[in-house]
Formats: C-alpha cells, structure tokens, sequence
C-alpha cells in the first residue's frame, strides 16, 4: 500500500514527518507520497514558491527511501483538488491501495472537498489521532464513518479503498503558520524543522518580514 500526504509545505515540519513515520511503520506502507499543493482550496497561496517548498521536502527526506515527493499536483493548474490528485494516481497505480492521510482537523472539514464523496472509492482514509481527539458522532460525516469504519489497519490490506481508519499518532503540536511567524520575528525554528531546510530558508531567505 501507498500511503498520501499532500498540503503546502510551507515549510515542511516534524509534525508533518513524524506522523507520516507513524503511520508508514504501523500500516506497514510501502512508500509514503509527500504531494505538495499548487493552489490550495481552502486556505491562501503558499508564501514559498512551489520550486522552493519542493527543494525543501527533498532536504526533508533525504536518506528515507520510504518517502517520495511527487510533483504532480504542481503541473496542474487551478486548485490543487485532491480527487483529481488520487484519480491520477489511480490510473497509474492500478489496484495498489492507497492511503490518504489527513489529520483530524482535515476531516472534520471533509464535507467542504470538492466531489469529497467519491474520495473513498478512490482510497482508504486514513484519519491521524491525538489523544483526546473527538470523533463526529452526528451529521453527515458520521453517517459516512458508520458507513465506511474499520478497527484495524490488517483490514485495510484487504481491498484497495473504501476504508476509513483512526490511526493514533506521536502528538507534536507544530504548525507552519507558527514557524513562519518565528522567522519572521527573528526567532529560531530550531528542533521544529530538519537542520536541511533550516539551512535551505536561511540561504534563500524566506520568511524573513513576512509570515
């Protein structure tokens, strides 16, 4: 199985790689695909161009073979849907499963994707817990979990979509916006982000006087 992570990256954080890790070793992923965004729907353009948010994911990643970043979503132009994303990745994928992997907060938000019914025939979801994490217990998304949940990661392995599974993860409350605003203010970043793309932001200057 393939496991997704998109978003912007902006920039790319602990809190983005270390739950990736969780879930790769608990779903016993083949390879985990990092998809930074062209133009995400719901928030507004990245401060980093899209050249500079994947220079900084490769540092990220390097010597971990299990993660791949794909640059599909950056050739398309208009919002970054990610329908369309797992629809392409479908075609060339085959029967492989896939995995989408999107935090609590994302989810509870689902409704508001674009076509975001159709996702799980496309993919399992994978939701990333912390503890404490409510899950919706009424509305529409919770008809769509008693639909659609297993308990198990082994039963994700069984067909290539159309779970939905709470997986707990390492709780690391870091955010981009707040990153950002460090750099922007002077401050340091240190032991948030990979000392690579400490020294990939330096070099090229981003963040300083704007957040």
């Amino acid at each position: 199985m393939i496991g997704i992570l998109g978003g912007t990256f902006d920039p790319v954080h602990f809190g983005h790689l270390r739950t990736a890790l969780d879930v790769c070793e608990v779903l016993a992923l083949d390879e985990v695909r990092l998809i930074p965004c062209h133009l995400p729907p719901h928030r507004g353009r990245p401060v980093a161009t899209s050249r500079q948010r994947v220079n900084m994911l490769e540092a990220a990643v390097q010597g971990y073979s299990a993660f791949v970043v794909d640059q599909r979503e950056l050739g398309r132009e208009g919002p970054s849907y990610t329908i369309d994303t797992l629809t392409s990745l479908r075609a060339e994928l085959g029967a492989t499963g896939l995995c989408l992997l999107i935090g609590m907060d994302a989810f509870r938000g689902l409704t508001t994707w674009h076509r975001w019914g159709e996702l799980i025939d496309l993919c399992h979801l994978v939701v990333m817990t912390r503890p404490g994490a409510r899950i919706p217990a009424q509305g529409e998304l919770a008809d769509f979990i008693r639909l659609n949940r297993v308990d198990s990661a082994d039963e994700l392995q069984q067909q290539a979509a159309g779970r939905l599974l709470f997986q707990p993860v390492t709780r690391l409350e870091i955010s981009a916006t707040d990153i950002r605003k460090r750099l922007a203010e002077g401050r340091s970043a240190d032991f948030l982000i990979p000392e690579a793309v400490h020294k990939l932001i330096n070099r090229e200057g981003l963040y300083q006087g704007r957040q």
